[in-house]
C-alpha cells in the first residue's frame, strides 16, 4: 500500500468484534486475567492499552520502523529517550533546536551528568571532529531546524555517527512521514511531537518515539512503562484520527507555505525568508533530494527587528497568534519571546533567532485569504 492509504488502513482493520470501523476508545485501566499472567494481552493501561496500541502500529508503519511507542507529550518522549543517557555519557546535537528541548538538555539533564555539545549539523566537518574528539553516544537532529529551517543530510550524519558507535535519533515533527522518513536514511530513533502535524487539529498534546530494530524497541518499551508519560486511549484516537488525513493535509501546507514564501521574499521589508522550497535556500538541493515536499513552515526576518514584527503580527487576522504549530489553522509566532525565550539572548542570536524573526505555520486555507493577510502584515510593518 502506497503511503496515503496507509494512513487510513494499515494496523487499523475493523474492530473484530463490533466492525466499528475507526478503533474504539479502550478507557479501562486495568483488564481482566484468566489467572495471575494468564490474560488476553492487558494487563495494567499504563502498559498497554489496546487503543494505543492501534496508533504505535500505525506510527512504525507510517516511519518503516518495527516499533512505535506513545507518550503523553513530545517533551515526554524525549524524556524518555534520554532515560537512557545518565552520567559521562555524551550527546552532540544539532544547534538550531526547539527551545524547549534546549531547556530540557541544559537546565534539566546536565545536572544529572549528562554531556550535551551543539553543533551547525549542515557543515559536516565539525562533526567528524567532535566524534573523533571522544565517544559519543546519541547525535541529535531537528531537520527541518526549528526556527530556521535548515536541512541535515540524514544518511551522511547517520554514516558518521555510526562509524563513532553512536546512535542517531532525529526529531521529525516539522516534516511528519509525508514528507520524510528518516529511518530510511539511516536514522535509529525517530521522535515527535503528535501535537502538530501527525494530530493536525489543535486539540491534542502527544508525542511518540519510532524505533528502527527490535532491540531498541524492548528497550525503550521498558522505560515508558517505567517511566509512565504515557497518552490517554482518547489521545491516541485523536491522533489516529489525525493520521488519516496525513498525507492530503501535507500536500495543502506546503503549496500554501511555498506560495508565501516566495511572497516575502519579494518584499523589500523582509531581510531573509527561511523555506526549504525556495530556490534561495542553501540546502534546497538536499531537500529535494532527502524529502517529499517542504512542509508548511516558514521563518523570515524583517528589515525592521522586533519593532516591525510586532506590528506584522498585530495586523493579521487570519494567522492567529499563538505557539504550536501543524495544525489545521495558520499560526504565527515571535521565537525570541516565545518558543526560543528559555535561550540566552547571546546564544539566540549567534544562532540567528534574532528579534525580527517570525515563524509561520500555514495551515489549509485558501491560499487567497493567507495571501492577503500577510500582505497585510507586511503593509504594517
Amino acid at each position: 500500500m502506497r503511503f496515503d492509504t496507509r494512513a487510513i488502513h494499515a494496523h487499523q482493520p475493523p474492530d473484530s468484534a463490533t466492525g466499528a470501523v475507526n478503533a474504539p476508545i479502550y478507557l479501562s485501566s486495568t483488564f481482566a486475567q484468566f489467572a495471575p499472567n494468564r490474560n488476553r494481552g492487558y494487563v495494567y493501561g499504563r502498559t498497554a492499552n489496546p487503543t494505543r496500541d492501534v496508533l504505535e502500529r500505525a506510527l512504525a508503519d507510517l516511519e518503516g520502523g518495527v516499533r512505535g511507542l506513545a507518550f503523553s507529550s513530545g517533551l515526554g518522549a524525549l524524556v524518555s529517550l534520554l532515560e537512557n543517557y545518565g552520567t559521562g555519557r555524551r550527546i552532540v546535537s544539532v544547534d538550531d533546536l526547539y527551545g524547549g528541548t534546549w531547556r530540557l538538555f541544559e537546565h534539566h539533564r546536565r545536572q544529572f551528568g549528562l554531556k550535551v555539545e551543539y553543533l551547525d549539523l549542515t557543515d559536516l566537518g565539525p562533526l567528524r571532529a567532535a566524534l573523533a574528539a571522544g565517544p559519543t553516544d546519541l547525535v541529535y537532529v531537528e531537520t527541518p531546524t526549528n526556527p530556521l529551517m535548515r536541512i541535515v543530510d540524514l544518511a551522511a550524519v547517520a554514516r558518521l555517527a555510526h562509524r563513532a558507535g553512536a546512535l542517531l535519533a532525529v526529531d521529525n515533527t516539522f516534516a511528519s512521514p509525508a514528507l520524510q522518513r528518516p529511518l530510511e536514511r539511516g536514522a535509529d530513533i525517530v521522535l515527535h511531537s503528535t501535537t502538530k502535524y501527525l494530530g493536525g487539529h489543535s486539540d491534542v498534546i502527544g508525542g511518540a518515539l519510532v524505533l528502527r530494530d527490535a532491540p531498541l524497541g524492548e528497550r525503550f518499551a521498558w522505560i515508558q512503562n517505567a517511566a509512565g508519560a504515557v497518552p490517554s486511549p482518547f489521545d491516541c484516537y485523536l491522533v489516529l484520527r489525525g493520521l488519516h488525513t496525513l498525507g492530503v493535509r501535507m500536500r495543502a501546507h506546503g503549496a500554501n507555505a511555498q506560495a508565501v514564501a516566495e511572497l516575502l521574499e519579494r518584499s523589500r521589508k523582509v531581510r531573509i525568508v527561511h523555506y526549504p522550497g525556495l530556490k534561495s535556500h542553501p540546502q534546497h538541493a538536499l531537500a529535494r533530494r532527502q524529502m517529499d515536499g517542504f512542509g508548511g513552515m516558514i521563518s523570515f526576518e524583517l528589515t525592521g527587528g522586533a519593532p516591525a514584527a510586532r506590528r506584522f503580527m498585530r495586523a493579521l487576522g487570519i494567522f492567529t497568534l499563538a505557539e504550536s504549530l501543524g495544525g489545521v489553522e495558520s499560526l504565527v509566532e515571535h521565537p525570541a519571546s516565545m518558543t526560543h525565550a528559555s535561550v540566552p539572548r547571546r546564544e539566540r542570536e549567534a544562532h540567528g533567532v534574532r528579534d525580527g524573526l517570525v515563524r509561520l505555520s500555514c495551515g489549509i486555507e485558501d491560499l487567497e485569504d493567507l495571501t492577503d493577510d500577510v500582505r497585510a502584515g507586511l503593509k504594517a510593518a
